[in-house]
């Protein structure tokens, strides 16, 4: 499977952030998550999924299992399946990559 960043779905958009849809097959997804703005709310959740954030842009407070680190561009963070995570933009437009496994079922496209 070959995708272009150009033709990227938009799966979530909000006043908050945009997700796009960058590429899936098999039992990986790759997402791209923009944040427009600093927001002090870490989007505290957990899934069945194994997930690795890349800090594309921008910098984060991420808390995984109640640890806070702060990520920059060209860092990363594994979480495994079931761990309460989150993660605060600290700065607008930051924006990181998830890739997860298997594919999140519950991102639709829009």
């Amino acid at each position: 499977m070959i995708s272009h960043y150009k033709t990227a779905k938009v799966q979530t958009k909000t006043d908050a952030m945009t997700r796009k849809m960058l590429a899936c097959d098999g039992g990986l997804m790759m997402v791209e998550v923009e944040f427009h703005k600093a927001s002090d709310d870490p989007g505290f959740h957990s899934h069945p999924h194994e997930q690795i954030a890349y800090v594309l842009r921008g910098k984060f407070e991420f808390i995984v299992d109640g640890i806070s680190s702060i990520l920059q561009v060209g860092d990363s963070v594994y979480v495994k399946p079931d761990v309460v995570h989150g993660a605060k933009p600290l700065e607008d437009g930051s924006t990181f990559i998830d890739v997860f496994t298997p594919q999140r079922e519950d991102f639709q496209i829009i």
